[in-house]
């Protein structure tokens, strides 16, 4: 029984390692007057376009940005040749 708990602990344990690297590259805008910029945000749970979308919308709208689009997911090895096109961006939001 021990060995049992031990193995579902590890389980437990890779699998939230495997969620917790996961990212998204978006462009966002504001109006008024017309501002762009290229972001890239951590994604909690699934590693999909519409989980990173469907937490990233919101919480740019609360600053004024507009989400235009998710350019996709990809994992941590990804991660530093985004970090200065993304400048101030990168895993702002």
């Amino acid at each position: 029984m021990k060995h049992l708990f031990l193995i579902f602990m590890v389980l437990c344990a890779t699998a939230s390692a495997a969620q917790a690297d996961c990212y998204a590259d978006y462009k966002a805008k504001q109006d008024n007057p017309l501002r762009l910029h290229y972001g890239v945000t951590e994604v909690r749970g699934e590693c999909q376009v519409d989980t990173a979308e469907s937490q990233l919308r919101p919480a740019l709208q609360r600053d004024g940005w507009q989400l235009l689009n998710i350019l996709g997911v990809f994992d941590g090895s990804g991660l530093e040749e985004r970090r200065n096109s993304a400048g101030e961006y990168f895993l702002r939001y």
